[in-house]
């Protein structure tokens, strides 16, 4: 994979990410969903700023996916996808003051060396 493919997938990521941020706060907004309420949920998710800006992440990552797709085979790429793990812990520990215990924190360890292991040259 070359620098340029990298740094493609990783934008992709990020993008992802930072979609999956956007629908953290806008579902903070939301509330419980109930099926007694499934329609008004849904009303609000398409009004609700942060949720339909995560969702223009998600298609804008979805994008350079594909983008990276075109140039990097799939047995690389999909699991080097992982990393989305790696960051969405780290943005819930630190933006939203979820718990990070040891045990996630060996298991994030295993997807970083997984991902290394993957996307390394032959």
């Amino acid at each position: 994979m070359s620098l340029q493919e990298l740094l493609l997938l990783l934008t992709s990521i990020l993008i992802g990410v930072a979609g999956q941020f956007f629908l953290k706060l806008g579902a903070l907004k939301l509330g419980k969903a109930e099926v007694s309420n499934a329609v008004e949920q849904i009303l609000k998710i398409a009004t609700t700023p942060e949720l339909v800006t995560g969702l223009a992440c998600y298609g804008l990552a979805s994008i350079a996916y594909i983008l990276v797709l075109t140039r990097v085979k799939l047995s690389v790429v999909g699991p080097a996808v992982a990393l989305s793990y790696v960051f969405s812990v780290l943005l819930g520990y630190f933006i939203f003051k979820e718990p990070l215990p040891t045990l996630r924190i060996v298991g994030l360890g295993f997807i970083m060396a997984g991902v290394v292991m993957v996307i390394s040259p032959k």
